[in-house]
């Protein structure tokens, strides 16, 4: 705790994803109105004048749909990161034993991966799927695959190489066991670090898929939903589109600022 209050990025990163994280389990058990509570008489409300944030279009407390919609977010980033980084690095992990054709073949399937924006492929899955959470969630983890296999195999790749593993080789332990205790926990802060900056990238292109309608089905609030619906109203009530503009930056910024601040505290070569 000490070293993150040392570190002005990492404390800042800290400071900014822990508020994310309060407001998005807090509202599982708490928000001011239900996020879906309709009061056409209260439509378009500004903030402090109905509520802390205002109203929307359909008189639903808009401070309360940032809360869920925080929850709703960070929880489709985090089963995305989760899942594209356990593959990632399981690919990643598997090319660095076999090498020769695994890794050309992981190498060139990642090539192909980045070469297919999140959002496209996410279109593709609607069309074969129907938009929703399970889209959102597959497209994103699609993208974060060989985002995690590169990093993994080029980190497993250098360890392979030590001295400590060549005696391990040497004393007939299968390549599984220098994987798992040797390999994986020498690599385990690079995919740390990565996970945390990919979680707010996850939160964005969230984002972006809700605002185009293929992410978690009405009424269930989104901050990328609440953008859509707040182009219609951008002159009477700009609020509509500040908050969750805001939101979205502020935990972008805070997940980039806690990546850059871990890989500076975990990186050994640091001051």
């Amino acid at each position: 705790m000490r070293a993150g209050l040392r570190r002005p990025i990492l404390a800042a990163g800290l400071l900014l994803t822990a508020g994310l994280v309060s407001l998005a389990v807090l509202s599982l058990f708490w928000t001011p109105r239900p996020p879906g509570q309709m009061q056409i008489a209260m439509r378009l409300k500004p903030p402090f004048e109905q509520g802390l944030l205002g109203t929307d279009q359909f008189g639903r407390d808009v401070a309360s749909m940032l809360m869920s919609g925080a929850w709703n977010s960070l929880s489709t980033a985090m089963a995305a990161v989760a899942l594209g980084a356990s593959l990632g690095c399981a690919l990643g992990l598997g090319a660095a034993v076999w090498r020769g054709w695994a890794q050309a073949l992981v190498l060139r399937g990642c090539d192909i991966v980045f070469a297919v924006p999140p959002i496209l492929s996410a279109m593709m899955l609607a069309a074969f799927l129907g938009p929703g959470r399970g889209t959102a969630i597959i497209a994103i983890a699609t993208f974060m695959v060989p985002v995690f296999a590169r990093l993994t195999l080029g980190g497993a790749r250098q360890i392979w190489s030590r001295p400590y593993v060549e005696a391990a080789i040497g004393m007939g332990r299968p390549p599984w066991r220098i994987t798992f205790l040797h390999v994986l926990p020498n690599i385990a802060d690079q995919i740390i670090v990565q996970a945390t900056i990919q979680l707010g990238l996850a939160i964005l292109t969230e984002a972006g898929l809700s605002f185009l309608g293929l992410g978690m089905a009405p009424p269930a609030p989104t901050w990328g939903r609440m953008l859509a619906d707040a182009q219609t109203f951008l002159g009477p009530a700009p609020w509509l589109a500040i908050l969750p503009g805001l939101a979205i930056l502020l935990s972008v910024l805070g997940f980039s600022l806690l990546g850059d601040g871990l890989r500076d505290l975990l990186d050994p070569r640091a001051s």
